[in-house]
């Protein structure tokens, strides 16, 4: 089958998905699954096809089941004894009301620097529709900005896989790479802040519906602020800690790395999590326990299934070869800086990763470094800018990351598209404009 008959198929497939969801209102799981079928069907050798779908099913599931589950358990533990709210009230009572979602953002943006989006997402939704509550702020407002603001790092930085092997691969600078990347994922948060914020506004669309805390737990008392913190910020902080050692330290032969190796693995770290949690629920029964036990495995279901089939058609996506063979049609052309951003831009938006768009370019681009006139130091650095910018454009139906952001942020699939998805537009484009213009002095 031809590039351009793939091509086609894979665009139909993406607006079935969206039709399907949006329009219909088709269970996503459902939707996702047909969709995979008929596109694996009609483009992968038969003998691929089972295969590919288990695959892609079966890696997504296993790279964040775990997170999702645990993440789950902190979160509704958190909702229910009222640790939530305890937070957003401390928080709101430093910040203001006004400049919660700001607060929100900063939050996310430092804590996307050492940790996956998806892992601080989780971690930190639950305080995005607490503080959509109480600010009477829309959530789609709330919860885009969070989203976005872990997004920006993680598609510029180390330690971040994509940006740490793509880095490797052009034999960029880590240390120039994660300040000038930090510098240039700020204009892209903010963008991205403006425009959910506008957006939200224009479309009208309501505050969070407040979790009323379990007061038999809680004893209309909300816990200590401290107490509500550490299932949040014992994660993160183990997580980060591992993170930057294993920056400077590649060989994970010394003592911090080793005492780390564990306790710093985002399961690990998330099960510390759910075990402080625990110190919340005042009734310490094993039916109270159970209930926030039985409550999170049932929210956690959906969300999990739903996770992993769009990385089964992400996958099925992958196999057509559709983002390479485009990847590689525009390798071909002579326009610099601007190459390795759209090799990024439509691997990311053929295949849902952010991680693979931006290693595949970085294979692609590496031998004709010279050619694009890049071979230099600002050369490399601005090409692999270019490359991060890229694997944010755009994160929709086939992005993993998109459903986590729909399912934990609770919003609908339309909702998710219309705000969430083009602020990734708009993120990556504001991004690779700040690098272009800067070439424009440095190259």
């Amino acid at each position: 089958m031809s590039t351009i008959s793939v091509s086609i198929l894979v665009i139909i497939s993406i607006t079935a998905i969206i039709f399907l969801t949006s329009k219909l209102k088709l269970q996503a799981f459902i939707a996702l699954f047909i969709v995979s079928l008929f596109l694996a069907f009609t483009t992968l050798p038969p003998e691929t096809i089972i295969s590919t779908i288990k695959e892609g099913f079966g890696t997504t599931m296993g790279s964040i089941g775990f997170l999702i589950i645990l993440g789950a358990i902190i979160g509704i533990t958190l909702d229910r004894t009222g640790g939530t709210l305890s937070i957003a009230n401390y928080i709101l009572s430093k910040t203001g009301e006004k400049r919660s979602a700001m607060a929100l953002g900063i939050t996310g943006f430092i804590t996307g620097l050492p940790i996956f989006c998806d892992s601080g997402f989780i971690i930190m939704s639950g305080l995005a529709k607490s503080f959509s509550s109480k600010a009477k702020v829309a959530l789609p407002f709330m919860t885009t900005v969070l989203a976005t603001s872990l997004y920006s790092v993680h598609c510029l930085i180390p330690p971040h896989p994509g940006a740490m092997a793509a880095a490797g691969i052009l034999d960029v600078n880590f240390g120039y790479l994660i300040l000038i990347g930090i510098l240039f994922a700020i204009p892209g948060a903010v963008a991205a802040y403006f425009w959910s914020k506008w957006i939200s506004e224009k479309k009208n669309y309501s505050p969070a519906v407040e979790i009323e805390p379990d007061r038999k737990i809680i004893k209309d008392k909300l816990p200590p602020v401290f107490l509500s913190f550490l299932p949040i910020a014992a994660p993160l902080l183990l997580i980060t800690l591992k993170s930057l050692i294993t920056l400077f330290d590649k060989s994970g032969e010394s003592f911090l790395a080793k005492v780390l190796f564990f306790p710093g693995d985002p399961i690990i770290a998330l099960s510390i999590g759910v075990f402080l949690s625990m110190f919340l629920i005042k009734e310490k029964s094993i039916v109270s326990v159970n209930l926030v036990f039985s409550e999170a495995i049932v929210k956690a279901g959906p969300i999990l299934i739903v996770t992993a089939a769009g990385g089964m058609f992400g996958m099925v996506i992958k196999s057509t070869g559709v983002g390479e063979t485009m990847g590689n049609m525009l390798s071909g052309t002579n326009i610099g800086i601007v190459v390795p951003f759209l090799i990024a831009a439509v691997m990311k938006t053929a295949q849902g990763s952010s991680t693979v768009a931006i290693i595949t370019t970085a294979s692609f681009v590496a031998p004709m470094i010279s050619m694009l006139g890049l071979d230099s130091e600002w050369g490399r650095l601005l090409g692999m800018l270019s490359m991060g910018a890229g694997s944010m454009i755009i994160s929709h139906a086939n992005d993993s990351y998109f459903w986590v952001v729909a399912n934990f942020g609770g919003l609908d699939i339309d909702t998710n598209l219309k705000v969430y998805s083009s602020a990734t537009l708009l993120m990556g484009t504001v991004i690779f404009i700040c690098v272009w213009i800067l070439s424009l002095f440095v190259l």
